[in-house]
């Protein structure tokens, strides 16, 4: 099950990103790629927002990513839906950011103009486990 859950997080490349600062939950719509053994997701934003600043504050994150897209009206119930749970980090290793922007550009061409921004910071989140949800029913946790 594993593999399923690790698979989709590779093959979807949008997330809804949830950070929590202060006691007020805050959520983004969030682009990102997967490291190659799905272990990281990286993305990027600015730092003069919000969501940065809750990562600041409280590096616990929570991230949904979903298939209700290929599943629409009646067959939205065969959708699933995976959280991922982790901790954010600044990349600091000039070798990993360069790493991590090429994979974003190569993912996302439309983020280059963010990235070149001097205000722009790239976002690793290190993933500490996965809930898959199947449906209405079955749901699978595991921890990495």
């Amino acid at each position: 099950m594993l593999e399923k859950m690790k698979r989709l997080a590779k093959e979807k490349d949008i997330c809804v990103l949830a950070t929590l600062a202060g006691g007020k939950p805050h959520c983004s719509l969030m682009a990102y790629v997967t490291d190659d053994d799905c272990r990281e997701i990286y993305m990027t934003t600015y730092k003069d927002t919000k969501k940065y600043r809750n990562l600041m504050e409280n590096h616990m994150v929570s991230l949904l990513i979903d298939t209700r897209e290929e599943h629409p009206g009646s067959h939205r119930p065969e959708a699933t839906a995976m959280t991922v749970s982790g901790t954010f980090s600044t990349i600091d290793d000039e070798e990993k950011r360069a790493l991590v922007r090429a994979k974003l550009l190569v993912r996302h061409p439309s983020l280059k103009e963010f990235l070149d921004h001097p205000g722009s910071e790239l976002l690793c989140i290190k993933i500490t486990s996965f809930l898959l949800v199947s449906g209405f029913r079955d749901s699978y946790f595991k921890e990495v």
